[in-house]
């Protein structure tokens, strides 16, 4: 019996969020390929950035973050910096984020791209079953 996709929201980070995102933690042999969400949350905060920031939310629990942009230059929708906390991981949430965020570039008419650290199998896993092609 194939498992349903989680049902997550995805929330504009704010100063009522922020905290709560800043506190995700990956597993230890992850923490190698991410950085911490309190260097993507500067990163989206810079002027000018491409990047905006959300909150990854089931149940109305903070389980997550990701960056998602728009680069004016090809317009192609790009998500970075995904988080999903350990004590969350293998439930479907990461996969439901990116065919989420897929969905919505793709009503906007937006190829949509990321990157990872080839290294990350998790993440190529991930990437590869929702469609990325290296």
């Amino acid at each position: 019996m194939e498992r349903s996709a989680p049902v997550i929201d995805l929330v504009s980070v704010g100063p009522d969020l922020r905290g709560s995102c800043v506190m995700l933690e990956v597993e230890p042999a992850q923490q190698r390929f991410v950085a911490p969400v309190a260097d993507y949350l500067a990163l989206c905060e810079r002027p000018g950035s491409p990047w905006w920031p959300f909150a990854v939310l089931r149940d109305g629990e903070v389980v997550g973050f990701v960056m998602h942009g728009i680069y004016p230059e090809d317009d192609s929708a790009w998500i970075g910096g995904l988080v999903i906390d350990g004590a969350r991981q293998r439930q479907g949430i990461g996969r439901a984020v990116v065919d989420l965020l897929v969905a919505r570039a793709t009503a906007q008419g937006s190829p949509s791209a990321l990157s990872y650290e080839p290294a990350n199998t998790a993440a190529s896993a991930l990437y590869a079953a929702a469609g990325f092609l290296e």
